[in-house]
């Protein structure tokens, strides 16, 4: 488990993190939302111990992560911008890792390089961005960590390798115990793969939560009233989130339970009702207005 405690970094005047607390559970994926300069890449050279934050602390399996040499021997940190030796091949790459991780798999490395049509001889400066991405992931991935650190891992990569990454990760997870933690500034990006999601926003944790909680009291249903005054009466006394119309249909965002939502239209005047699903991006939206903020201006 990581727990991270009121952290503050700075670079001269500019304060990239804010007192940010936040708690990483074993086993889950982590997607941490965020505009560029909203502080993710600092929060992750953090974790990783490649920074020391000014205040607060972070603790890492019950030890310090800061000049931990054993403790990170079970982190990999995957930058936004990949960063290889000049000159070098895909297999020297491996070898170095594999000199720094004490459980780096060369005999995976291989097969998975294979798998990704990378060639391991080819040097990486003539690799697309998409290639030297896929690199840096199965160079984590080797690595045997229990947590692996994304920044930005999917951007630049194609729907077809951001699906196999994202299935690399799940099965990591489920042989080995791996915890990713992803940055992104892509709501999309992650909807399909997170289990909890936070929102930093200005160096500062806005929103942090567990997707099958927020998802078992926030839903999205559409219906057509018999009249206006059913329409008015159900608003009232659900006082939805958003709410839009096109001629009879309404379509409305709602808190509470599934259960308590389907016996309030059991009670209401309706022709027509159903309960949808929400996307993530629509979750974010209502909770962060909740809090005076406008996700989509934040990050869409």
């Amino acid at each position: 488990m990581i727990e991270v405690k009121n952290i503050t970094k700075s670079f001269e005047d500019i304060k990239a993190l804010d007192s940010v607390t936040a708690d990483i559970q074993e086993g889950q994926v982590f997607g941490l939302i965020g505009t560029n300069g909203a502080g993710k890449s600092t929060f992750l050279r953090i974790l990783c111990g490649v920074l020391k934050p000014e205040e607060g602390s972070v603790i890492i399996d019950g030890e310090y992560i800061y000049e931990n040499e054993k403790l990170k021997q079970n982190m990999f940190y995957i930058s936004d911008e990949q960063h290889f030796f000049r000159g070098e091949t895909p297999n020297n790459m491996r070898d170095f890792y594999a000199s720094v991780y004490e459980k780096y798999d060369k005999a995976k490395f291989d097969d998975l390089i294979k798998k990704f049509g990378l060639d391991p001889t080819r040097k990486i400066s003539t690799f697309s961005k998409g290639m030297k991405k896929q690199l840096s992931v199965i160079l984590g991935i080797c690595a045997g960590v229990k947590y692996l650190l994304c920044d930005e891992t999917f951007d630049g990569l194609d729907p077809v390798m951001r699906q196999a990454v994202k299935s690399l990760f799940a099965a990591e997870m489920q042989d080995n115990g791996m915890t990713p933690i992803i940055a992104s500034h892509n709501l999309r990006e992650l909807e399909d793969i997170c289990d909890h999601v936070g929102l930093l926003h200005k160096g500062g944790i806005l929103f942090s939560k567990d997707l099958d909680d927020l998802k078992c009291n926030i839903h999205k249903i559409q219906c057509v009233f018999s009249n206006d005054e059913a329409a008015k009466e159900f608003i009232d006394k659900m006082k939805p989130v958003q709410c839009d119309t096109r001629g009879s249909l309404y379509t409305m965002t709602l808190n509470g339970t599934e259960e308590d939502i389907e016996n309030e239209l059991s009670k209401s005047d309706t022709v027509f009702s159903e309960i949808l699903p929400l996307s993530l991006e629509e979750i974010f939206i209502s909770e962060t207005e909740i809090k005076g903020y406008d996700i989509r201006n934040l990050i869409l």
